[in-house]
């Protein structure tokens, strides 16, 4: 066993700051309570603050948290081992007050008010205010029709705090979550309730400032026009030396509130390109005569940056809001960063994927005042306000595959979180600094180990390394790759973008319209139909490729925020694939299931995420109020309906995260309760599919089999992953029987399901094979069954079996524009097709296809090639 952990950047190190990240032990490794410390190939060694994030059934450690705060000589790598860690020459302190809480970095100090619409009511810097007021805001745009106009009233909400929590408290990271609700001046209804964590680290000054807003309110009347994030900020200086600076396409734009080039001093002996250079201009007998001058020019105080597409920004600025705004130029995509400052220094704030999830921006209010105003728009005013109405009056089910005929559309319930970072800088930066900030805020610097290691340790389930060694294995890989390849450019080429919409993909191409179904009900955005999370995630463990990384947090974001419900009548609950993402009336706990997020949490330790697995640990009492079977079942001797699988399946995943995550055995008897029921059955996994059920005490009821429900239901939302990964840790050897007599069932032939079931079960109850590879394949190793693997090769290399021919090649088309297309494409068949593969090649690594097999795909492969 490997009693240290090897880490290295996923991109670029730091330019100097605080990193979070998580690493992953084998069993039996790390004990609960051993320190932890880390050291680069030099011996050099950060302070190390750790924490447990998981752990295996023996009560070791399978997953910790780390923090440390990294210098520009910092090395690349890293070693984690046991040990003391040295002790920090900077720390956290936090001092709370009745009403107020304080962190002191060392190097800035933050004051957060517990209650009060105030977030924070300071940050300062060696003893001298750099900004106060930090509030959060939100504009509600009302309308009411009549005689078919339209009125619109806007007001103006603020936050208001109900409560502020230490979630750590260092030595070297703290963490403070607030929560609350938008309030009018005229005290209303309370609106729009957020959470706000503040991230500090030891010696820097800096905060990482993540904003969860969560949805509520009447779709009809009450629509979103802006959410934001203000403060003021007090800088020194004269008008000519108040700057503001953006990070554009590639560079730095920088201006000045007030210009030093005038009619008469046009050239001013590199007086004014000093000023645009962000430098202070003094007042001296060399440069008086300009400054006189050029105190006449007009005064610009405020600045807008608004990214309104994701090609497509503008900067203008004004000299006052009784004034018209002047454009000043165009571009395509910002980076996200805006740099407000005096002759002292000033602050700089970012938005993290700020034209993915436009529309955003960053202004200026009252540059050359003595508080400027600085706000981070989620959501800016220029943009049109959100609306949350559904996209028809009727439900579609039966023409364009949507989930019930109820109307069930409905954001309320749903949330979406950013990230701000916000850093005081005490002296006028360079280009170079400012453009390194932008870098490091839109991509964040991340430690992560090898692939090897993360499979060696065996704490995310069943999946392959990749392995090019022979021609067969090396075709596929690369089948995986283009299959990723094709989505990447995808997002691009259809500009999947949008606050609501980053990180989700769509499910079913149409090559008449050479477009996807993006207006088809349930054939628009995926919203994680047959798990494609889970296919990026295991993609990354395998590759350890940055773009793979990212789109899966991405996905992780969307998915966990916007497709589920965090409060109301679906709380723990998502919503099934459909043109909006809550629009259709299924609403399940597939969608919304632990085991899509957690592999984002373990390797990065995010707070949010960690949050929302928690709220998933309950999801099964939703059934009782709105039942998964309702449309076939009515209630009758059980309080709820559940199938096998996705829905006992998805609530084994969040039981089996909520107990590595926290230890309560209670969740494990949950899982422990099903089995045992399922084995006293004489078709055990393979009963039902569909069964009563009490979440009350997690309790299944047998109600026949070969009913309502169908088995390519219970294999196709991840279910193989998650039991195969609970087989690994309940070393359950009836269990692990269990699962594979189900692999092997979906592939007999009818008479044989027949004759195994006494007549209960047939091929009209399992469809879509493919999906079952994973399952049958796990069948086949532990039986050492080469028959039963030649048939799950078959299912991923025969296309007429796979509905995924191969190569995978995207092809160019000219329709309304250029475009590269694969007209039969579907994210249902690709994801289960990727990831039943990457399982595969795990189980059946050493029972490759037949050579005949093998000849045919590489044949027809190199044939199409050429093509």
């Amino acid at each position: 066993m490997k009693a240290q952990a090897e880490v290295k950047w996923l991109k670029a190190p730091p330019r100097a700051g605080g990193v979070t990240w998580g690493v992953p032990w084998e069993k039996g490794v790390l004990q609960k309570g051993e320190a932890v410390t880390i050291a680069d190939q030099n011996g050099q060694a950060p302070s190390l603050q750790t924490w447990p994030l998981a752990y295996w059934p023996d009560g070791s450690l399978k997953w910790t948290g780390h923090a440390a705060v990294f210098t520009e000589e910092s090395g690349g790598r890293f070693w984690l081992q046991k040990g003391c860690p040295k002790p920090p020459e900077n720390t956290v302190h936090i001092s709370e007050q009745e009403d107020s809480i304080t962190v002191d970095t060392g190097e800035m100090v933050c004051k957060l008010e517990k209650t009060g619409s105030t977030l924070f009511s300071s940050i300062s810097i060696s003893g001298e205010m750099m900004a106060k007021n930090g509030r959060l805001i939100a504009l509600k745009e009302k309308r009411t029709a009549a005689d078919f106009h339209e009125t619109y009233q806007i007001t103006r909400f603020k936050s208001m705090i109900n409560r502020v929590v230490i979630e750590q408290n260092g030595p070297v990271k703290a963490v403070l979550k607030a929560e609350g609700v938008h309030r009018s001046e005229d005290r209303g209804n309370p609106w729009l309730p957020f959470a706000v964590r503040l991230s500090f680290y030891a010696g820097v000054s800096a905060i990482r400032i993540m904003h969860t807003i969560f949805i509520d309110g009447d779709p009809q009347t009450e629509w979103i026009k802006g959410l934001g994030l203000e403060f003021s900020a007090l800088f020194k200086g004269a008008p000519w030396n108040r700057h503001i600076r953006y990070a554009a396409d590639s560079g730095i734009y920088g201006e000045a509130a007030q210009l030093l080039v005038t009619r008469r001093f046009n050239e001013s002996n590199g007086i004014y390109e000093k000023q645009i250079a962000g430098q202070p201009v003094r007042e001296t007998p060399e440069t008086s005569a300009v400054v006189q001058d050029a105190r006449r020019n007009a005064v610009w105080h405020d600045f807008q940056l608004v990214q309104d597409a994701p090609h497509h920004y503008r900067l203008q600025k004004r000299t006052d809001k009784s004034c018209a705004w002047v454009p000043a130029f165009r571009g395509e995509r910002a980076k996200g960063l805006m740099y407000a400052g005096g002759e002292t220094g000033g602050i700089a704030l970012g938005l993290k994927d700020f034209f993915e999830k436009y529309p955003s921006s960053l202004t200026a209010a009252n540059l050359a005042s003595d508080e400027t105003t600085l706000t981070v728009w989620f959501w800016p005013p220029e943009a049109e306000a959100m609306d949350f109405r559904h996209y028809s009056k009727d439900t579609h089910v039966e023409s364009s595959y949507e989930g019930f005929a109820e109307m069930r559309s409905t954001a309320s319930g749903i949330a979406n979180t950013s990230e701000v970072h916000l850093a005081c800088l005490t002296k006028p930066p360079s280009d170079e600094e400012l453009m390194r900030l932008a870098d490091e805020w839109q991509n964040p610097p991340l430690l992560l180990c090898e692939p090897d290691y993360y499979y060696n340790t065996r704490a995310l389930g069943i999946w392959s390394l990749k392995d090019t060694s022979r021609p067969l294995e090396a075709m596929l890989e690369e089948q995986l790759d283009e299959a990723f390849r094709f989505y990447k450019n995808e997002v691009e080429q259809r500009s999947w973008y949008g606050y609501w919409h980053y990180g989700d993909v769509m499910h079913t191409y149409d090559p008449v319209r050479h477009m996807w179904r993006y207006d088809l009900g349930g054939y628009a955005w995926q919203n994680t139909e047959l798990v494609p999370n889970l296919w990026l995630w295991q993609s990354f463990l395998r590759s350890g490729r940055e773009d793979v990384f990212r789109m899966a947090e991405a996905m992780t974001r969307h998915t966990s925020e916007v497709d589920c419900y965090h409060f109301g009548e679906y709380q723990g609950l998502g919503s099934r694939h459909n043109v909006l993402h809550w629009g259709c009336g299924c609403k399940e706990a597939r969608i919304s299931m632990a085991g899509l997020h957690k592999m984002y949490y373990f390797l990065t330790a995010d707070e949010r995420t960690g949050e929302i697995l928690a709220e998933r640990k309950d999801a099964d009492k939703a059934v009782a109020t709105l039942d998964p079977m309702r449309a076939y079942y009515p209630k009758g001797g059980f309080p709820a309906h559940t199938r096998v699988g996705p829905d006992w399946a998805a609530f084994c995943s969040n039981w089996l995260t909520q107990w590595e995550r926290t230890g309560d055995t209670a969740y494990l008897a949950k899982i422990k309760k099903g089995i045992s029921q399922l084995k006293a059955l004489p078709l055990r996994l393979l009963s039902g599919p569909t069964f009563g059920y009490d979440p009350a005490d997690a309790a299944l009821f047998h109600m026949g089999d070969g009913n309502e429900g169908g088995y390519h239901m219970v294999i196709a939302f991840g279910a193989p992953q998650v039991w195969m990964e609970l087989a690994g840790l309940l070393e359950d050897e009836e269990w692990k029987e269990m699962l594979s007599e189900f692999g092997e069932f979906y592939l007999l032939s009818d008479e044989e399901k027949r004759r195994r079931s006494g007549g209960k079960l047939h091929n009209g109850l399992f469809h879509w094979p493919m999906f079952a590879a994973a399952m049958a394949a796990y069948a086949a190793h532990r039986r050492r069954d080469r028959e039963l693997a030649e048939k799950v090769w078959r299912l991923l290399l025969d296309e007429t079996q796979s509905h995924t021919p191969l190569p995978i090649t995207p092809k160019r088309t000219n329709s309304w524009r250029e475009l590269t297309e694969m007209p039969w494409v579907t994210t249902n068949c690709v994801s289960q097709w990727c990831l039943n593969l990457i399982a595969v090649l795990e189980l059946l690594g050493d029972m490759p296809p037949s050579r005949e097999l093998q000849e045919k795909v590489m044949s027809h492969i190199q044939a199409t090639g050429k093509k």
